[in-house]
């Protein structure tokens, strides 16, 4: 499951699960402003950044049953 980081690994701005982000394959996490400076290429693997998916609610909210007939089925 992917992991939201809730802050900018350049300028360490605070990112809510809601807010856009955008992260490269080993989920380094950039808000869209720093992302935009570094031409949507991480600083730390040089992997293209790419539009976070929003996670309006905690995945332990969810029942483990819903889980599993969604990814799963």
């Amino acid at each position: 499951m992917l992991r939201m980081k809730t802050e900018c690994e350049q300028c360490r701005a605070k990112l809510a699960r809601k807010d856009v982000a955008y992260i490269c394959s080993f989920e380094c996490t950039y808000c869209k402003s720093c992302s935009e400076e570094l031409h949507f290429v991480c600083k730390n693997c040089q992997g293209a950044l790419v539009l976070r998916p929003p996670r309006l609610i905690e995945p332990f909210k969810v029942p483990a049953a819903e889980l599993k007939n969604s990814f799963f089925s």
